[in-house]
């Protein structure tokens, strides 16, 4: 008896590549690309080739979706722990006198044959390895289990802010802080953090002509953290100077109106009144020209990415999977509200851009990492069904 072998077609041997993919994430990422092209079409049409630039990144961060979303998860579990020890060796190497590159008072980047910025790899290492040491104690967690993974968190956290970094440390403090969350941190421990955290807002909001007097210092924030707080309780202080980003972004959203001026027609913007109008306060000139309808839109597509990632999380097979994709889209959510909050004024600002929207190559990157990995924890899932 003979056995006829059959050698599969290219379509056979391509399928696994282009099948599998979550259609509503993909739905999700889709229409706030969209919202983005146009919004930097306006933006930034008189602004150089940041909308041409724009473009090519969002096909550069698409390009590392596909690539990793082929990544199986357990070849990401066995990336955890090398990408967290290279990253924070690169943060330690960019800490050392007279290697990392100073740029406005700020020692953030390194020279390795090209400029890269090391704290930018912690916001996928982190969530990765949190996920790998939760994966590993997997039914016998313990209090000390939870001090350990602090522990790693706050390292690289610690570095980041001496650089300092107050937007990057945050936003990798928070990606760290979901992974102990939705690995089981008791609410016992939540709680009083949380309270004490409210109570501390308050405090400083009801003493703020005391602690923002000229000459006192606080301790721990650096001078030009103090002012960021500062500002962001009485604006109107230095209208022409420090506080000049958070008025014209709230001068900017609020003339938007309802249905907002129409696309290329913001005079907030296009009279250069709002500062970074492509990057950090892009926010302001999308509130600018379509106005509260095009934010309720805006806002839709980030919450339905979000309840989607989180439905993937849940449905996830294994405590590294779930942990990791909630991380991830977890993070997504501290991006859009800390850059939101920041633009309309009620959170200091910290430079964490806008999924999707604002202009950054590197930001747009790690975007498209993080979705690539949620794309392969949904395809791992389907597959295992199948």
């Amino acid at each position: 008896m003979s056995a006829v072998l059959q050698n599969p077609s290219l379509w056979q041997r391509l399928k696994p590549v282009f099948t599998g993919y979550d259609l509503w994430l993909a739905l999700a990422v889709l229409c706030l690309a969209a919202i983005g092209l146009v919004t930097m079409y306006s933006a930034g049409f008189d602004h150089g080739t940041r909308f041409v630039d724009h473009g090519r990144n969002m096909l550069l961060a698409l390009g590392v979706l596909l690539l990793v979303s082929q990544v199986p998860p357990q070849r990401l579990l066995s990336l955890a722990v090398p990408l967290y020890l290279l990253g924070l060796a690169l943060l330690v190497v960019t800490a050392l006198p007279g290697i990392g590159i100073t740029k406005k008072g700020a020692t953030r980047w390194l020279d390795i044959g090209m400029v890269i910025q090391p704290s930018e790899i912690m916001k996928i290492a982190m969530p990765l390895m949190l996920a790998w040491w939760f994966q590993h104690r997997e039914g016998q967690l313990r209090a000390l289990d939870f001090g350990v993974a602090a522990l790693l968190l706050l390292l690289p956290v610690g570095l980041i802010m001496k650089q300092p970094d107050l937007g990057t440390s945050m936003l990798v403090l928070a990606a760290g802080l979901y992974v102990i969350f939705f690995a089981g941190l008791s609410w016992r421990l939540i709680a009083p953090v949380l309270l004490l955290g409210t109570v501390a807002i308050v405090a400083i909001v009801l003493s703020e002509s005391l602690i923002c007097a000229d000459g006192v210092r606080w301790p721990v924030l650096r001078e030009y953290q103090q002012h960021r707080v500062c500002t962001l309780l009485d604006p109107t202080k230095d209208p022409l100077g420090k506080g000049f980003h958070i008025i014209q972004g709230m001068i900017a959203i609020g003339s938007g109106g309802l249905t907002g001026k129409g696309l290329m027609q913001g005079t907030q913007t296009h009279l250069e009144f709002i500062p970074e109008r492509t990057t950090d306060f892009i926010f302001a000139a999308f509130a600018e020209e379509f106005g509260l309808a095009g934010v309720v839109a805006l806002l839709l597509g980030f919450t339905f990415l979000i309840f989607r990632g989180l439905w993937i999380a849940g449905a996830a097979p294994t405590v590294f999977t779930r942990l990791l994709a909630g991380a991830i889209t977890m993070s997504f959510f501290t991006y859009a509200f800390v850059n939101m909050g920041m633009v309309s004024g009620i959170l200091p600002v910290v430079g964490v851009p806008l999924p999707f929207i604002s202009y950054g190559g590197t930001a747009m990157v790690t975007l498209g990492l993080g979705l690539g990995m949620l794309m392969s924890v949904s395809k791992s899932r389907r597959l295992m069904q199948s």
